[in-house]
């Protein structure tokens, strides 16, 4: 059962909000990123406290979003009605990436137990990989699932090279980006080509895979087109980042525009970085942390929910996240 977060707001630095119309905060570099700022649209935190906020995901049926709270070892949940925000699961294996699949059920990264999850609707936990011919996955990070109902995530060794948000071990299988098949169960490896494999979206029509290689230095974000048996081909780069700057999860608007969580280099950095998709930069939504991931939600999934760091945030906006998102 959940239950309140009585630390909640402790040790945080101070937030204020901001009381201009329109919000001060989105940065443009191309007039056209204004469209997207909601005129009544402000960014308002949301909870606090946190170590490292990550995966948030939308649950519209519930009017409430959760997210991972990886050191701490539990999923949080903020509910949209009364504004609070309780414990969803402890003991939560140091989940990280979170979505829903096209039945509306909870998909989890999980570092600790190195696999994919799947709450049921009567909250059983089914195990939807955690291995690949007899060898562990590494640590599953980010998720998506596609519209034919498979899964895809990416598994890089961040969760097992340490003890803070796993346990320290050694890979047993390459980084690499994975594909659950939606009637089968089968997995297979889509690529492992990647230095980090990180955050994970599709286009609109889902005829491209967007992935950030996040051990790339600088970081970047790689495409590629996607066929309809699940392969992949023709790599290539749509964003590359500067010294200190650091894509790590993100999500994609029916436009086609890549929201990606932005930042660590220095303040300048930290939020919210927006991209058409040839690969230009719109502009950004500063926030005063880190932004590790984001989702779309509210009724219309045009309310735009940023993990960032110790903190959780949103803005209302004028364009839509996709579907499945």
């Amino acid at each position: 059962m959940s239950h309140p977060i009585a630390w909640e707001g402790r040790n945080e630095t101070p937030w204020e909000p901001s009381q201009r119309y329109p919000e001060p905060r989105f940065r443009a570099f191309d007039p056209s990123f204004l469209r997207f700022r909601a005129m009544n649209g402000t960014v308002e935190k949301l909870a606090g406290g946190c170590r490292w906020a990550e995966g948030p995901v939308w649950f519209g049926d519930h009017r409430a979003l959760l997210w991972s709270d990886i050191p701490n070892d539990r999923i949080l949940r903020w509910d949209e009605r009364s504004g609070a925000v309780t414990v969803f699961r402890e003991s939560a294996n140091y989940a990280n990436g979170n979505t829903r699949d096209r039945q509306g059920r909870l998909v989890t990264c999980e570092h600790l137990t190195r696999r994919v999850t799947r709450t049921e609707y009567d909250g059983r936990i089914t195990v939807l990989a955690d291995n690949f011919e007899g060898k562990r996955l590494n640590s599953p990070n980010d998720v998506v699932v596609k519209s034919d109902g498979s899964i895809w995530f990416s598994d890089p060794p961040f969760g097992i090279s340490g003890h803070v948000e796993g346990d320290k071990a050694e890979p047993e299988l390459p980084q690499a980006v994975w594909r659950i098949d939606g009637q089968s169960g089968r997995l297979s490896m889509v690529t492992d080509e990647l230095a980090g494999p990180n955050g994970l979206a599709f286009s609109p029509d889902e005829k491209l895979l967007y992935v950030v290689e996040s051990r790339a230095e600088p970081r970047r974000i790689v495409a590629y087109d996607v066929a309809e048996d699940g392969r992949v081909s023709n790599r290539r780069t749509v964003v590359q980042g500067e010294p200190g700057e650091t894509p790590d999860g993100f999500r994609v608007d029916t436009e086609g525009n890549l929201w990606c969580g932005w930042g660590m280099g220095s303040a300048e950095f930290d939020g919210v970085r927006v991209f058409n998709a040839a690969g230009a930069a719109l502009g950004h939504i500063d926030l005063p942390e880190r932004c590790a991931n984001l989702c779309f939600g509210g009724r219309n999934r045009n309310r735009l929910f940023m993990a960032a760091s110790r903190s959780v945030y949103s803005v209302m906006l004028t364009v839509q996240g996709v579907a499945g998102g």
